[in-house]
């Protein structure tokens, strides 16, 4: 049980608890200069999707519109051409 343990944790349980110890202060540290809390990285993550969502949609208004400009000159001389066409 022990070495599986050790295996799954990467070494042994004291050593593992003490580097998340460190890692923790350092990391708490970092934060506090900062003056970040973890809703602050929440809402930073939420954010960063909203935009990410915003630009798709974006993207996909500026192909309506490119296609509607398009439309505006291509449809019409289309029908033209085939009435054109039409009578031959």
């Amino acid at each position: 049980m022990s070495e599986r343990m050790n295996r799954f944790l990467g070494d042994s349980p004291g050593r593992v608890l003490v580097k998340l110890i460190v890692v923790s202060l350092v990391v708490g540290v970092v934060m506090n200069a900062f003056d970040w809390s973890p809703i602050d990285i929440l809402y930073g993550f939420e954010n960063f999707l909203r935009r990410i969502w915003n630009l798709g949609f974006g993207a996909i208004e500026r192909f309506a519109a490119y296609f509607l400009l398009g439309a505006v000159v291509v449809i019409p001389c289309f029908i033209i051409l085939r009435l054109l066409s039409y009578r031959r």
